[in-house]
């Protein structure tokens, strides 16, 4: 009977052992977040952080297609009081980011409720443009940060040498 009781406590150790070893390997990228104050409003990102391995993704994507904006799992922006991006007011909640290329230099993000391979026009709960830059310096994985100054917050991405941001407020 003790044997078969080790045996069973094995197989469950190797079983879960097993199942975690899954679950990280599914996920395929280090996670990443940000945070900050907005006003009233947290603010968090929760997001995949792809690696370049040689690659220029930004430079792949072709004006109109949407970039899912992270990797493995979505992008989420989480909130606990309503934002606004542009004159659009997103009520607090948790939604999926993307962005996308509107014509060479010109992007904008998304804010949505639909992950990148369901998402479509009717989706889109606010858009808001994205500065773009250059840097000199190199980003291997991808990094999103997130900083607030008093009502005024601002989501930067950098990845490679291309930089992106896009500006949110907190909602009066």
């Amino acid at each position: 009977m003790k044997h078969l009781a080790r045996t069973g406590l094995s197989l469950s150790a190797v079983l879960l052992f097993s199942l975690a070893a899954t679950v990280l390997l599914a996920q395929g990228n280090p996670r990443g977040e940000a945070k900050a104050t907005v006003g009233s409003a947290h603010v968090s990102i929760d997001y995949g952080r792809p690696s370049l391995n040689g690659r220029d993704p930004l430079n792949l994507i072709k004006p109109g297609q949407v970039w899912r904006l992270g990797a493995s799992a979505p992008t989420t922006l989480d909130t606990d009081q309503d934002l606004l991006f542009g004159s659009t007011r997103v009520p607090k909640g948790k939604y999926i980011l993307l962005a996308q290329l509107v014509e060479p230099g010109k992007w904008v993000l998304l804010v949505s409720n639909k992950a990148f391979n369901e998402y479509g026009p009717s989706a889109k709960i606010a858009e808001a443009p994205m500065k773009v830059d250059n840097a000199q310096d190199s980003v291997e994985e991808m990094v999103i940060k997130l900083s607030g100054h008093q009502n005024q917050g601002k989501i930067e991405v950098a990845w490679g040498s291309s930089r992106l941001a896009a500006s949110f407020s907190a909602a009066p």
